[in-house]
């Protein structure tokens, strides 16, 4: 493989470029008018403009990403994640076209795609699994009789979906109807699919998920867990490798079923098995996601491991050098993602110039950045503008070195999450690790954060009124 097109933008386009580089093959960037001055653009060794701002006019185009890659001579696509990286037919299209396709082959894309189909996938393979329905549900009358029989709380789910759409909790009987029409309408309008299925509502679970990489030679290695319980709107900010209440034992199992998963489908690449861990340590198996993870930075730094490089040698047919037992956990690592989001306005996107944008430095600290100063963050993409990532011995030091990262991070201009990692990291409950994935719900308050925000700005007002006086007082300095 001697060139690489990233079918992506931001952060995770050079995050990919930079391994790349350092395996000698040469990079194209793709971008849209809208990021024609963006740092991906420039990181790559070739770039071209494949359209208009809207995604669907530029990175979801993957005609127009397989003609740029036939004109330059690109013998592979990385997908990195979101746009076209989980899309069956992109990847079909990209081998029609004898371009290798760095991620997992469609037939898995396809049954993983789909909630009912992965489960369907997975049911032979003795893997804990929420109880409740295997197939979609229409028939309203039908469906209350299951949520009935399964027992209160029950969770509603889009079969096709992500992100928290197509998403509800249902309480009791009284509000079951109207809150799986609407269940049904948000899939449809999210997915174009209104296939809804219904599961055991889990009251306090932790998101757990599990890094699978697995070759063309049989050989799938589990890379060890990243909890990601902290979470808005059913979407991940914080994560951290590894989890803070795993046993050894319940670790192995879980690894060894995400493998179970990644056999049932046939899996090629790097792919994440998620998982939910309730009160009483049971796991039960949620989903899989078939490409790289916006969160796969603490994996790599508690293992030694360059998933990248490791996905780009198993897609140009060479075998995992690596062994199960070779992998071992060192240290602890967490990640912040930076949105460009008002926390202080229920996380609503915050866009505008990045008047000052500076990264904190030091040991301990990395950044996987999209942006530099003096951008505009765009309205038309995830608002995300970099991951902020600390790496220590022990799970406190990279606490610790988090909240010093977030201190050293300067950005005017724009609203960022910054302010609510620094919450997160310094709440007793997520310290402890006595944390579940309604630790939003239950710990943040808006209002918490506007008053460290206003003591802040009253001790720098008082120490530049104190830093003007005394220059008041060396300029008043009689001259002899």
């Amino acid at each position: 493989m001697k060139k690489i097109l990233v079918a992506n933008r931001g952060e995770i386009a050079i995050r990919v470029m930079q391994t790349a580089k350092k395996m000698g093959i040469k990079t194209v960037a793709v971008y849209s008018v809208a990021d024609r001055n963006a740092p991906h653009v420039k990181f790559a060794d070739e770039a071209v403009c494949i359209g208009e701002a809207p995604s669907s006019q530029s990175y979801l185009r993957g005609d127009k990403i397989i003609e740029v890659c036939k004109q330059l001579n690109v013998d592979g696509i990385h997908p990195g994640y979101g746009f076209l990286s989980e899309n069956a037919d992109f990847a079909d299209l990209v081998e029609k076209n004898n371009i290798t396709f760095i991620g997992p082959k469609s037939k898995a894309m396809h049954m993983m795609g789909n909630k009912l189909a992965a489960k369907d996938a997975v049911k032979d393979y003795d893997i804990p699994m929420v109880p409740g329905v295997d197939e979609a549900i229409t028939d309203i009358p039908k469906a209350k009789e299951v949520a009935v029989s399964i027992g209160f709380p029950i969770l509603i789910k889009a079969a096709a979906g992500g992100g928290g759409k197509g998403m509800r909790v249902v309480n009791n009987e009284v509000e079951f109807e109207s809150q799986m029409n609407r269940a049904v309408s948000e899939a449809v309008s999210a997915f174009g699919d209104g296939s809804v299925f219904i599961e055991k509502y889990v009251g306090s679970p932790r998101h757990i998920e599990i890094q699978v990489m697995a070759d063309g030679f049989g050989n799938i290695l589990y890379l060890f867990e990243r909890e990601c319980s902290v979470q808005r709107r059913h979407q991940k900010v914080v994560e951290e490798a590894p989890s803070s209440v795993l046993t050894p034992e319940i670790r192995k199992a879980m690894g060894e079923a995400a493998v179970k998963v990644a056999k049932a489908c046939d899996y090629i690449g790097a792919g994440t098995v998620e998982f939910l861990l309730d009160e009483n340590k049971n796991f039960y198996f949620l989903e899989m996601n078939t490409r790289l993870q916006v969160e796969h930075p603490v994996t790599e730094l508690i293992t030694g491991m360059d998933l990248v490089e490791m996905q780009i040698r198993v897609a140009r047919g060479e075998e995992l050098t690596v062994k199960q037992e070779d992998l071992q956990i060192t240290g602890h690592a967490m990640e912040l993602r930076v949105y460009a989001e008002d926390p202080l306005n229920d996380f609503l996107p915050s866009v505008g110039n990045l008047e000052v944008y500076e990264l904190p430095v030091g040991k301990g600290i990395r950044v996987d950045n999209g942006f530099e100063q003096g951008m505009d963050v765009p309205i038309y993409y995830d608002p995300m503008l970099a991951k902020l990532i600390t790496y220590g011995k022990t799970r406190e030091e990279s606490i610790e070195l988090m909240i010093e990262a977030i201190a050293k991070y300067k950005v005017e201009g724009i609203s960022t999450t910054l302010p609510f990692g620094t919450f997160v990291m310094e709440h007793e409950a997520f310290r402890s690790g006595d944390f579940d994935t309604h630790f939003v719900k239950k710990y943040y308050d808006a209002e918490v954060l506007k008053a460290q925000a206003e003591k802040e700005a009253e001790i720098a007002a008082l120490v530049a009124l104190k830093k003007y006086l005394e220059d008041q007082k060396v300029l008043r300095l009689p001259i002899n």
